[in-house]
């Protein structure tokens, strides 16, 4: 979905609505709810112009932040003082924060859960993995008790006032991951996820079984599950499309394409071309951030 039509959508949504419930009338709207994941400040302006949900991602706060893989290095600090920024710069969209297994114990969970809805975060994602965790589309994912994980995703639950908390499991064999489905969506939780679902086939019959609960899919670039279009997702009965990591994985090409060509021309920059990004680009893009929240005559209007 593009910003012009989440914009139609959200306007009609009282401008005195919490972060959750905004998120929460946007994952009932009929039309498929798009996510950005998003790595760090300069990568969320970016898709702020295009759409107004952005996925705080794991996988690229991990790298962009430690530069490391998505297997458990990130500390709860670092990941709520990131979404404070995120929200002061967008105090309008739509941010649904990837918290892991709730950085280990419940206690840790239901204490990082008030910190970011203190600060204004939409939602939350909550996964059933046990350490050491691995990205939910990399092979290797052991995942809890599935008492062990109701457990601690029920106190989330207690604690949450108006955030969005997302259920998460990282099954990889069917018949457990439809058991999981099914408990999951019989919990308070707002909505469902399966992390890594390998086809849409499967996609069907998680929808039968978590019945009238919001559905969420994930899908990322060289990840496990197929890639499939916002339409396409709505006849699967999907209600929330998460895109992980198409920020990131475009950064680093682009990055990587650029030294390289920078490297053959013996260290000269190129010659500039139309629509290419310089100072001006850059500055005007960030300014954006100011204009959200102090309106003035020399910066350029929100896109």
């Amino acid at each position: 979905m593009d910003s012009t039509t989440q914009d139609r959508l959200t306007g009609s949504l009282s401008e005195t609505a919490r972060p959750g419930e905004r998120l929460r009338q946007a994952i009932a709207s009929p039309e498929v709810t798009a996510l950005i994941g998003i790595f760090d400040m300069l990568s969320a302006s970016v898709a702020a112009r295009h759409y107004n949900g952005l996925f705080v991602s794991g996988f690229g706060f991990s790298a962009s932040y430690y530069g490391l893989p998505d297997i458990g290095f990130i500390a709860w600090p670092d990941m709520v003082n990131f979404v404070q920024r995120l929200r002061l710069a967008f105090p309008a969209h739509h941010l649904l924060v990837d918290i892991d297994d709730g950085y280990a114990d419940p206690e840790v969970a239901c204490h990082v859960v008030r910190q970011l809805e203190a600060i204004g975060a939409s939602g939350v994602i909550l996964e059933d993995q046990k350490r050491p965790r691995r990205c939910g589309h990399a092979e290797g994912k052991q995942i809890l008790p599935l008492e062990e994980y109701l457990e601690k995703l029920t106190l989330v639950l207690r604690t949450r006032g108006d955030l969005v908390v997302v259920a998460r499991t990282d099954a990889t064999e069917e018949p457990e991951i439809l058991r999981r489905a099914a408990a999951l969506a019989a919990t308070d939780a707002d909505a469902v996820l399966v992390d890594g679902i390998p086809a849409a086939e499967l996609i069907t019959k998680v929808r039968a079984v978590v019945q009238g609960k919001p559905l969420l899919f994930n899908q990322m670039a060289g990840g496990k599950s197929p890639r499939l279009s916002l339409p396409e997702l709505g006849e699967l009965g999907v209600d929330v499309a998460i895109y992980s990591a198409p920020c990131l994985f475009a950064a680093q090409e682009a990055i990587d394409r650029d030294l390289v060509a920078l490297k053959e021309r013996e260290g000269r920059l190129p010659e500039p071309r139309p629509g290419a990004v310089g100072v001006a680009a850059a500055t005007a893009l960030l300014e954006r951030n100011i204009s959200r929240h102090q309106p003035r005559s020399h910066v350029p209007p929100q896109a």
